[in-house]
């Protein structure tokens, strides 16, 4: 069975999409710990990010790296915060979460915004990629 983050990858479940590459997929946390909270995930499954191959994981991080420098261009933040956790979703991802204080990547103070919100915000970092 597909993972959800397959599923958002195939466009069968609707998200506020980054980027994407041959490899790579971007798309903001609908749930953010932070305005601009962003997952960056291989579009093949696998479950542990140190279980891929070399070559792809390198390929995630320099993926993710140039969504971060975007999003920081995007989002007021003192720095972007890069962390690899999760049991919830068996595919591997990269937290990427504007940081203002340390309360910002603790996973429990979430951010409510409005679909408009996500649309717009979604297409400044886009425009800065």
């Amino acid at each position: 069975m597909s993972s959800i983050f397959t599923k958002i990858i195939n466009g069968e479940i609707p998200c506020y999409k980054i980027a994407e590459d041959d490899n790579y997929f971007a798309f903001l946390d609908i749930n953010p710990n932070a305005k601009g909270h962003t997952l960056c995930i291989p579009k093949f499954e696998i479950d542990k990010i140190f279980d891929m191959d070399e070559a792809h994981y390198l390929g995630l991080m320099h993926f993710s790296r140039k969504v971060a420098k975007a999003l920081e261009k995007t989002v007021p933040c003192n720095r972007i915060a890069i962390s690899v956790i999760g049991l919830e979703v068996p595919h591997a991802h990269v937290h990427l979460i504007p940081l203002n204080s340390m309360e910002d990547i603790r996973f429990q103070k979430k951010v409510q915004l409005s679909k408009e919100e996500f649309e717009n915000l979604a297409q400044e970092i886009r425009a800065n990629l």
